[in-house]
């Protein structure tokens, strides 16, 4: 890759690990909450962060083998945001066991309601 493409990278990796932090910043819990957990990881929000890995895997392919301050830099920051990511990703997966754990629990309620309502029905 020529030099004179250079800025552009620097700065398309700056936007990517800008979107990213951004992201991983949604995930953390509320500071108010005094939780120690994320939050549930939305569909959308794992989406998100699949879409700027993928974007920033796709920079990283034409990375040029000079050193650039720039660029190292902004590599430097995408390293350090996939480290936290890593890091969040066993909590998230906790999170959402739990999540998926109090969604079962809630459908076997509504069932046993409607079960009842049928029920009761029945002996009218």
């Amino acid at each position: 890759m020529p030099l004179s493409h250079t800025p552009d990278l620097a700065q398309a990796l700056h936007e990517t690990n800008s979107r990213l932090r951004s992201s991983l910043d949604r995930l953390l819990p509320d500071s108010a909450s005094h939780a120690a957990l994320p939050r549930p990881a939305t569909p959308q929000q794992m989406a998100e962060l699949l879409s700027e890995l993928r974007i920033a895997g796709q920079w990283l392919r034409t990375v040029p083998a000079e050193k650039i301050p720039a660029l190292e830099q902004e590599l430097s920051e995408y390293r350090k945001n996939v480290e936290h990511l890593r890091d969040l990703l066993p909590s998230i997966h906790q999170t959402l066991l739990r999540e998926r754990d109090r969604l079962e629990q809630e459908s076997a309620r509504v069932i046993s309601a409607r079960e009842w309502v049928d029920r009761s029905r029945q002996t009218l």
